[in-house]
C-alpha cells in the first residue's frame, strides 16, 4: 500500500493530514484476524510525503523536516534513530531482539533518490527512497543480525533520516 499526503502552508490542513494517516494506520494494523505474523515476509513498503522542498535550505531546516516527518510515524518505542546527509547514506547494524518484531521509518528531504538494502537479503525488501519527504516504512523481524545501508544515487542531497521502532 502506498499513500502520500502533501502538507500545504496551513499547519491545521497538515495536522488532519497526519491524524488522517495516523488513524488509517492503526486501523490497518489492528485488522490481522488475530493470526499470527511472526512467519511471513516483511510488509510492503508505505509512504506519506511531508512536505514540499524548497530550493537553498539549509542542511539545518532539512534535518528539521526530516525529524519533523519521522515525527509522525512515532509508534511502539523507538530503538535506533538518525540523520545523515543524502551524499553519505546510513549505515547501520542494529542491536534487535530475536524474533521481536520492528518497523523501520526512512526519509529523504532533498533531491534525487536513495535505494535501501538489508543485509541479509531475506531481512527485509529493497525500497528505493525519494528524497521528497515521504515517510517509507518497511516491518523487519529480527530472525538474525543484519544491515541497513540506504545509499543516495548520484544526484541525491539534503538528509537522510531512520527510525526503528519495536512494534
Amino acid at each position: 500500500m502506498i499513500a502520500k499526503a502533501k502538507a500545504g502552508g496551513n499547519v491545521g490542513v497538515g495536522a488532519y493530514v497526519g491524524i488522517a494517516l495516523a488513524s488509517a494506520f492503526l486501523l490497518a494494523s489492528c485488522t490481522s484476524g488475530g493470526r499470527d505474523t511472526a512467519d511471513e515476509s516483511p510488509s510492503p513498503t508505505t509512504t506519506a510525503t511531508a512536505g514540499a522542498i524548497s530550493p537553498g535550505v539549509s542542511e539545518k531546516e532539512l534535518t528539521g523536516q526530516v525529524e519533523a516527518a519521522l515525527a509522525g510515524f512515532a509508534g511502539g518505542s523507538t530503538v535506533e534513530s538518525g540523520v545523515e546527509r543524502a551524499s553519505e547514506g546510513i549505515h547501520t547494524e542494529p542491536v534487535l531482539d530475536k524474533g521481536e518484531t520492528y518497523r523501520l521509518n526512512l526519509v529523504c528531504v532533498g533531491t534525487g533518490t536513495a535505494r535501501l538494502l538489508l543485509t541479509p537479503a531475506g531481512a527485509g525488501n529493497k525500497a528505493t527512497v525519494p528524497c521528497d519527504g515521504a515517510v517509507v516504512q518497511q516491518r523487519l523481524t529480527a530472525d538474525e543480525p543484519f544491515r541497513i545501508d540506504v545509499r543516495g544515487d548520484k544526484a541525491a542531497t539534503g538528509m537522510i533520516g531512520w527510525q526503528i521502532d519495536r512494534i
